[in-house]
């Protein structure tokens, strides 16, 4: 029963509450309705805006690219001879020129080698009737002096043979004599074969000593090791006093001066790569500097598994401020397109992959999507979705909407040409850059 009746006072209470709003409620709308100035009320207001036109440029097109800066070529210098190192002259890092003396091998048992060779020389030119001044080469067979004696004697014992045989004719000597005399011209004969044998032997033994003669000259100028190319001594292999046998690598050298920059292009962009085509990069140990190359070998061959092909760079360092094994990263110019449809970049807004501008016309707004491509600096190109004429709101985007009453402040021009080196696009991606 009590609870009943403090129900009853709840549910009058609320009774009386409503009651009192209820009655409040036209005071207070008739209060704001005061407070609206003349000639606003029921209408919406305006957003101020800032605006801007279209604009034609011109565009760099670019591809990005990224790689490693290599040597054009690395020789890792080894001796032709076996030795004791008597001196290095270079150390890490030092430049040297081609020909340039990198090791000194001890060439004393090399000196003693030659000499041996040029006696030995000697020694068949004079069988062969060759001083080495006056007469450098063999003469005629005949007139080499065994080949002389072998024919004087042949010649003697055929002359004997024709006296023997007339007085054989005349019965004055005996069979026996005719018969030795016979036998005689065969031996001499057979001496004068075996002078031209000996002769041709002399001869073939010339050009060997000789050759022995030089392989012992070029030993001895192998003692000096020297640069095959110019370039930066990236490593020294040996110390002074080691005894090193042939083929041993001494030192290595890596060529500076150009340097290539390999990378890869992706297969979408073949058409677009061409040799001598500028390149532009930069490198983490220099970030305010710009480096240039030309775009020197293409690989006819797509790599199946990456889906793209090698390409190298050739790059000029004659200030030497880049090294091998640089990691750079940069654009390939392909080709400048003129008169290129553009936008500033704030009057573009995108949601979920879509862009979108807003046209000004007749003082309200038009949401119009659009075709997005290259950027350069703060200009976007626009592929499709204007007509060039319009004039674009560049401030308050997130106000606006189809049909809102706008209120613009126009401005000349919303930012000036100026890409940089490897802007938004993807790596690999053709994009814009700076005309």
């Amino acid at each position: 029963m009590k609870r009943s009746s403090t129900v009853a006072r709840s549910n009058g209470i609320t009774l009386l509450f409503l009651t009192l709003t209820l009655t409040s409620v036209p005071g207070f709308l008739a209060c704001g309705k005061k407070e609206v100035p003349a000639g606003i009320a029921g209408r919406p207001q305006a957003v101020v805006i800032k605006t801007a036109p279209l604009q034609r440029i011109t565009i760099q097109r670019q591809i990005d690219v990224s790689g490693t800066l290599i040597s054009p070529d690395q020789a890792k210098v080894s001796s032709e001879v076996a030795g004791v190192v008597r001196e290095v002259r270079v150390e890490l890092g030092h430049e040297v020129r081609p020909g340039e003396v990198l090791v000194q091998l001890e060439p004393r048992e090399l000196e003693i080698a030659l000499r041996r060779a040029a006696s030995q020389l000697k020694q068949t030119e004079a069988q062969l009737g060759i001083d080495g001044v006056r007469i450098k080469e063999p003469p005629p067979d005949e007139q080499i002096a065994v080949v002389r004696t072998a024919v004087a004697n042949r010649d003697d014992a055929r002359a004997q043979l024709a006296r023997t045989r007339m007085l054989m004719s005349q019965k004055l000597i005996a069979q026996a004599d005719l018969d030795t005399v016979e036998t005689r011209v065969k031996v001499t004969e057979a001496a004068y074969q075996a002078a031209l044998e000996t002769v041709q032997s002399l001869k073939a033994t010339l050009q060997d000593r000789r050759a022995a003669v030089e392989l012992a000259q070029k030993k001895l100028q192998d003692a000096a090791i020297k640069a095959p190319v110019g370039g930066a001594v990236s490593e020294r292999l040996v110390q002074v006093g080691e005894f090193i046998p042939e083929q041993t690598p001494v030192v290595t050298i890596v060529q500076m001066n150009p340097l290539k920059l390999r990378t890869a292009v992706q297969e979408r962009n073949a058409e677009l790569i061409r040799p001598n085509q500028p390149v532009q990069f930069r490198v983490e140990s220099l970030p305010g500097k710009v480096f240039e190359g030309r775009v020197a070998f293409i690989s006819p061959a797509v790599d199946q598994a990456t889906r793209t092909f090698p390409v190298e760079v050739l790059v000029d360092n004659g200030a030497r401020m880049l090294k091998p094994g640089f990691f750079a990263k940069g654009v390939i110019l392909t080709r400048k397109d003129e008169n290129v449809l553009a936008v500033p970049e704030e009057a573009v807004s995108t949601l979920a992959g879509v862009s979108a501008v807003f046209v000004i016309e007749k003082d309200k707004a038009r949401q119009q999507t659009v075709t997005i491509g290259a950027r350069d600096g703060k200009l976007l190109e626009v592929l499709s979705g204007l007509k060039g004429d319009e004039v674009l709101a560049t401030s308050n985007l997130s106000q606006l909407a189809t049909g809102v009453a706008v209120q613009a402040q126009p401005v000349s021009s919303a930012g000036a040409p100026g890409g940089e080196l490897a802007g938004g696009a993807a790596p690999g991606e053709e994009q814009g850059g700076r005309p």
